[in-house]
């Protein structure tokens, strides 16, 4: 890649002000930016490669192993289909994230600073935290468990622990953040290609396999709950105000042509490190399906599919690694976590540089946002153990899910303002597509709080008293959270600029 030299790389500098000058921040000096050539160039496409890899980092995080392997467990390839589809939507959801940056120059967060008045840009950032904090619980949750697999160290102990990995990470970034996802991606590669392998010998039925994939099913009890899980894990809000900020660590041609370009290429990185991130996913299921649902599995094998979970999962991998899949899963396990801390940390400072225009030091906010992980984390290990913190991390991965409408409803809206986009705006047909998949998204959602509300009301066997408080509070809570919608898709944009 052509480059830049410096070590620190993408955070955007602060504007320093509220008032908002339209001057886009591509055009600032004092960002580190990589310089993309101004003229027509399939070779210009490498100069692009970097933002969607990173991003796609989130995509094979400990949240997405977990809950791929429950659903290959319990459902076998029933919700294959939900990797599909949130792999397709999210493809085009972060194609829209990139488009906005390349074009306008500001990312998610600063748009939505630009475009909403104060309490309810305070309300979307304090919802950003909160997911970026959901985000992070798989991260120490998966560390502990690798921590766990290493070294025999219990796993509240290891939650603990995460706080210092975290100070370790940062202190490793002297020495080059490329240099470190490279070390990263290189960990993780490894347990993929031992799950690809792994295929081999678990020998999925291919026309099984396709049919999860193609025909949308959601059988027994669970399912809807563990899909929203695989569809929080998979397209995460964010994601969303990270994508459209990497995007600006390249200065791109301000012709139209030079923007078109851009936006290619950007869409052509993402769907090849999307890509691959599916076939990770499809694969960690499949094994995961056809091993738990084998007839031949020893007594040890089929309790560990009955509560499968990270701590508990290596034993799909002993055909590949034999007595060493302990180990090197619990490898690839920290690096996975560790590197989606990288991400975590960059979208972290995106989103509060955004909507608030403050920056703090990257090692104290990772550090933060870490401390906030660990709280619930280390509660629910210390009174459940390994299973609850399974489960802890499949409720953070449903929280992000819920989320995903108070960072997609603005994405869509400033991507189809021509006010905003100018030429570049959404077409009718990309709006219809995205509308739709924000509606599905949204109305799975809200499906499945509701009837978790009425089935907890009507067979929860809860006190009257109980009932009736849970009830009130409960569907005001249902209402707030349709009302914020409903904000966010009927309030006019304001006059942007181009």
């Amino acid at each position: 890649m052509a480059g830049s030299t410096s070590v620190q790389p993408q955070f955007i500098v602060s504007t320093g002000n509220r008032s908002f000058s339209n001057a886009p921040l591509i055009d600032n000096s004092d960002t580190d930016q990589i310089v993309v050539p101004d003229k027509k160039s399939w070779k210009n496409l490498f100069a692009y490669m970097g933002p969607g890899f990173l991003v796609s980092i989130a995509y094979i995080d400990p949240g997405n192993f977990e809950t791929d392997l429950q659903s290959g467990a319990e459902y076998k390839y029933e919700l294959l289909w939900i990797i599909l589809v949130a792999s397709c939507a999210a493809l085009i959801i972060q194609s829209l994230a990139a488009n906005l940056g390349v074009v306008t120059g500001k990312h998610l967060a600063e748009h939505c600073r630009i475009e909403y008045p104060r309490v309810p840009n305070f309300i979307l950032w304090i919802l950003a935290e909160i997911a970026i904090v959901a985000c992070d619980i798989p991260e120490v949750i998966g560390t502990a468990f690798a921590l766990n697999m290493l070294f025999k160290i219990p796993v509240w102990i290891g939650v603990l622990l995460t706080g210092l990995s975290t100070l370790v990470l940062l202190a490793l970034q002297q020495y080059g953040v490329r240099k470190l996802e490279f070390l990263i991606a290189f960990l993780v590669s490894t347990i993929t290609t031992c799950f690809f392998v792994e295929l081999a010998y678990a020998k999925p039925s291919a026309s099984e396999v396709l049919y999860g994939l193609f025909v949308p099913q959601l059988k027994g009890h669970g399912a809807a709950g563990l899909a929203i899980s695989l569809l929080g894990a998979m397209v995460m809000p964010h994601n969303l105000f990270l994508h459209s900020a990497l995007v600006l660590s390249r200065k791109v041609p301000r012709s139209i042509p030079g923007i078109k370009e851009a936006c290619r290429f950007y869409l052509i990185e993402s769907a090849f490190a999307l890509t691959l991130a599916f076939f990770i996913n499809v694969s960690v299921i499949s094994v995961s399906g056809a091993v738990c649902n084998s007839s031949n599995l020893n007594p040890e094998d089929q309790s560990n599919c009955k509560d499968l979970d990270l701590n508990k999962a290596s034993f799909l991998l002993k055909n590949v690694l034999g007595r060493w899949s302990s180990k090197l899963f619990a490898v690839a396990l920290l690096a996975s976590g560790q590197s989606s801390t990288i991400t975590g940390t960059y979208a972290g400072q995106y989103v509060m540089q955004g909507f608030l225009d403050l920056r703090l030091a990257p090692w104290i906010r990772n550090f933060l946002t870490r401390c906030l992980a660990i709280v619930p984390s280390l509660i629910v290990a210390l009174i459940s153990g390994s299973a609850g913190a399974g489960e802890l991390i499949i409720i953070a991965s449903m929280i992000l899910s819920f989320e995903l409408p108070f960072a997609l409803i603005p994405l869509l809206k400033f991507t189809s303002c021509k006010a905003k986009m100018g030429i570049h705006a959404n077409s009718t047909v990309i709006s219809a597509v995205t509308w739709i998949i924000g509606s599905l998204i949204m109305s799975i959602n809200i499906y499945y709080l509701s009837t978790g509300l009425i089935n907890i009301l009507l067979h929860g066997h809860l006190k009257v008293v109980a009932i009736v408080f849970l009830g009130i509070f409960g569907f005001l809570a249902f209402a707030l959270y349709l009302a914020a919608i409903a904000y966010l898709v009927f309030r006019k944009n304001k006059v942007g600029f181009i």
